[in-house]
């Protein structure tokens, strides 16, 4: 068998129906979509949430709560994924991208003290959270706030 000796299999593929191409193509005229109406014009149907003049659901359901559009995301990790750095070394931003324990860009990064450190280390991060500080300097190691 050669490259050019494949064929897709009978039946899988299927000619597109060229519509509005004359009458003899049995598809011409109004081209399948009727006589008159908001179907038949270009550009015609209903917007999305449109239900036929009645209230659209999304106007139905009460209004509630409130998004801060200048709200500040962080990226999080765990105390107890900082174990595959090595003793004493210096973690920030960089390291922790290196590794491959951040996935978005954030505004920063927040330690949270979930697991338990096996040695000391030198941290540095954007924000972290009391347990996680205690764990950190119970064992020599030390936090940066940057």
């Amino acid at each position: 068998m050669k490259l050019n000796e494949l064929k897709p299999a009978e039946g899988s593929r299927k000619k597109r129906k060229r519509v509005a191409r004359g009458p003899g193509s049995g598809h011409g005229q109004t081209a399948c979509r009727g006589n008159k109406g908001q179907l038949s014009r270009s550009g015609g149907g209903a917007s999305p949430g449109f239900e036929g003049g009645q209230m659209p659901l999304q106007r139905r359901l009460p209004k509630r709560g409130f998004k801060n559009p200048f709200r500040t995301e962080y990226a999080v990790v765990n105390l107890e994924a900082l174990n595959r750095f090595d003793r004493d070394a210096t973690v920030d931003v960089e390291t922790l991208q290196q590794a491959g324990l951040l996935r978005k860009d954030r505004a920063g990064v927040k330690l949270l003290g979930n697991g338990e450190l096996n040695h000391p280390l030198v941290v540095r991060v954007h924000r972290v959270s009391r347990t996680a500080k205690e764990k950190i300097e119970a064992i020599g190691g030390r936090v940066e706030v940057i």
